[in-house]
């Protein structure tokens, strides 16, 4: 973590608050606005795990969470650690097995970022990669939008999207680039085995080196 980064992050939202409790992960204090209810399970679930319950008010929290929508309740925890591209391969290759990865090249909506990461945990991909800059991060936004599946997915966070698919490519990995103008249809290409899948930034889609590094680029054709 660099200098100025903030070192917690609010975690907003009662399906994000419980994944974040199931994950295991520390919680500093959970937050619960004072109007709120149904929400007696959660509370409890923290209590249990000795996390901290303060009852605020809601206007108190819709500040604090910077405008994610809340549904009453907010947890304080660490800023998730980005995971180091080699510590990721290792986590992600077994012998003869499958591994699925996803290479994000430079998305901005923290919205995008965490819906793509809710996806890759629903479909059994084992990490995610992000570039350092230009970039949106793991923010308390993108918590949300993944419903909290930022506690169980590992985003690796690299200098280069270039650069890393080099190096997937090295570990063995096919790299299958997401491209309205692809050449083949996404269900005529075999996904088993070692994959990395490709998707481009918000209008400009992949960009010009991205794109000549996948080995197959891939379309969904609309009608």
């Amino acid at each position: 973590m660099g200098l100025g980064e903030p070192r917690e992050v609010m975690v907003a939202g009662r399906r994000a608050v419980r994944e974040l409790l199931r994950s295991g992960r520390p919680l500093h204090r959970l937050y619960v606005a004072e109007s709120a209810e149904g929400l007696a399970p959660l509370v409890s679930e923290a209590r249990r795990a000795g996390v901290p319950v303060q009852r605020v008010p809601r206007g108190w929290l819709d500040r604090a969470c910077g405008g994610v929508a809340h549904q009453g309740i907010a947890a304080a925890t660490a800023v998730v650690p980005y995971t180091a591209l080699e510590e990721l391969l290792e986590r992600l290759i077994q012998p003869g097995g499958r591994a699925r990865v996803l290479v994000l090249d430079h998305l901005q909506d923290p919205q995008n970022l965490g819906s793509l990461v809710r996806t890759a945990d629903a479909a059994g991909v084992g990490g995610v990669v992000v570039p350092s800059r230009r970039a949106a991060g793991l923010t308390g936004a993108v918590w949300r939008a993944s419903a909290g599946a930022v506690a169980h997915v590992p985003v690796a966070r690299v200098a280069s999207v270039a650069a890393a698919m080099e190096t997937l490519k090295g570990a063995g990995f096919w790299l299958v680039g997401a491209d309205p103008e692809g050449e083949r249809l996404l269900w005529e290409v075999d996904l088993t085995g070692r994959v990395g899948m490709v998707v481009g930034a918000e209008g400009r889609g992949l960009s010009p080196l991205v794109r000549r590094r996948c080995d197959v680029r891939v379309r969904i054709p609309l009608l």
